[in-house]
């Protein structure tokens, strides 16, 4: 019997289960599937309006005398169906502000200038790549004739062709002349450089008007929605939505002058990635300070509404392509998805040498005292990058708080026409207050059998998910 096939202990368990199996599956259902739910335990009361607090819920009542709560990591190696959550939130995020129609947004964003921005680090030092042509056929990794060897004897060309998930993607050719040093550092000041990207686009765009920033800021506003992403060889790069708006007085998108255009969006940003840079601390031990800038694989694609034209993406394409990057994080590329707390937890991970040294690094320079305020041992499991892996500007959209928000009055209004309002922290007519006591107790299930309900509440919501949402084109694009 294994933990996720517990056939023989169904009756045992569920015979003491008030209602049974169904009750149980009703109850996990609400997780909806979540991996490892939060366990807590507590009470709610009443105060009504005359002063009197009646109890009107506790976990005694629940089987193990706990509640399980959703966790709601992002995460998809953590939890898919938490991170399934956060995906479709932040589909919706970006769809608002690329449809308009909906969510505070006006439907005139679709006629705004628009493009699908991605910056990407600069090389530190050759890697095995998966390439293609443009009909999908696989290409050699890197076919250098006359490359010959570097100082270690390791040959600087690759003949051979590898596939998606071949584990020789993104480890260097030489080990050694890699600059994992560099790399650690961009990671850790990648957020300050996308940063200082969209300072820098405010003012490429003024001045390819002739304007001053502060003219060019009155008539126009530029919102974006980012989501970092992890490359084979382990740096981040971002993926951005960008938007040029009019200005109003209470910040609801307008239509931009007819002077803003894809095209003068386009060579500003390109114009900006090429120009910001970050130095680094003062640091002997990695050679001084080290000036960091976007690599020169820089990609921008106007979005348009509508039809797919083969220069361009739709609105639909780029909402999945950026949400499908908001759960992915690190662990895809085979580094650790949580904090470690010393070198020994590298033991419990499955890591490539190349990913397993540049933690190895983090960690090193961790212990420089130049280089302190990086935390980079805090942030080693991230390879670095000490960023948030989804922001946005305060006008692109609405923010996953009010669809949180949304959500939880949906899911009252229901408690509510089932007669239980008295479990919801603010009651329709407002007369009682709702008081809530919770301690912490575990986090995971307690019994095979809830794993395995949970299992299959996961995969039914899966398949209906797929059925109503046919892969889309988005997953190839960009």
């Amino acid at each position: 019997m294994t933990a996720l096939d517990p056939v023989s202990q169904r009756g045992e368990y569920f015979q003491h289960v008030p209602g049974g199996l169904r009750r149980r599956y009703r109850d996990l259902a609400r997780l909806g599937g979540c991996v490892q739910p939060i366990r807590v335990r507590g009470e709610m009361s009443r105060l009504d309006a005359d002063g009197i607090q009646r109890k009107v819920y506790s976990t005694r009542r629940e089987i193990g005398g706990v509640l399980l709560v959703a966790c709601g990591n992002r995460r998809t190696s953590r939890c898919p169906a938490c991170a399934e959550v956060y995906r479709a939130d932040t589909f919706h995020l970006i769809r608002a502000g690329l449809l308009g129609g909906d969510k505070g947004v006006p439907d005139s964003v679709r006629e705004h200038p628009r493009a699908l921005v991605t910056l990407t680090a600069p090389s530190f030092g050759p890697v095995h790549a998966h390439r293609t042509g443009k009909d999908g056929a696989v290409l050699p990794c890197r076919p250098r004739r006359s490359a010959g060897c570097c100082p270690h004897g390791k040959p600087l060309s690759c003949t051979d062709l590898h596939g998606p998930d071949d584990d020789l993607v993104g480890q260097p050719l030489c080990v050694e002349c890699y600059d994992y040093d560099g790399h650690a550092l961009w990671n850790a000041h990648a957020p300050d450089l996308w940063r200082r990207f969209t300072i820098y686009l405010r003012r490429e765009l003024a001045y390819a008007l002739g304007m001053t920033a502060k003219a060019f800021n009155a008539q126009v506003k530029v919102a974006f929605a980012k989501v970092a992403e992890y490359q084979a060889r382990g740096v981040v790069h971002f993926h951005s939505v960008v938007r040029l708006d009019g200005r109003s007085e209470d910040g609801t998108p307008l239509p931009p002058p007819e002077w803003a255009t894809v095209e003068l969006l386009d060579r500003a940003a390109r114009t900006a990635a090429a120009s910001v840079h970050v130095d680094s601390p003062e640091c002997a031990a990695v050679g001084g300070s080290r000036r960091l800038v976007f690599g020169s694989q820089i990609d921008i694609k106007p979005i348009v509404a509508g039809e797919l034209d083969d220069d361009a993406l739709t609105e639909a394409q780029v909402a999945g392509y950026i949400a499908k990057y908001a759960t992915k994080g690190a662990t895809t590329e085979g580094t650790v998805d949580r904090r470690i707390k010393n070198l020994a937890d590298l033991n419990a991970v499955t890591l490539t040498a190349h990913q397993r040294r540049l933690i190895e690094t983090c960690w090193r320079l961790g212990d420089l005292e130049e280089l302190k305020e990086l935390r980079l041992q805090a942030w080693a499991h991230m390879l670095g990058f000490r960023g948030h892996f989804s922001t946005k500007s305060a006008s692109y959209s609405t923010t996953l708080g009010k669809l949180r928000d949304a959500r939880r009055s949906f899911r009252a209004e229901q408690a509510r026409r089932h007669g239980r309002d008295d479990l919801i922290g603010q009651p329709a007519d407002d007369s009682t207050l709702v008081i809530g006591s919770w301690r912490y107790v575990g986090q995971g299930y307690t019994h095979p059998a809830d794993l395995y309900v949970a299992q299959l509440v996961r995969e039914e919501r899966e398949e209906r998910r797929r059925s109503r949402w046919p892969r889309q084109p988005a997953d190839q694009a960009a």
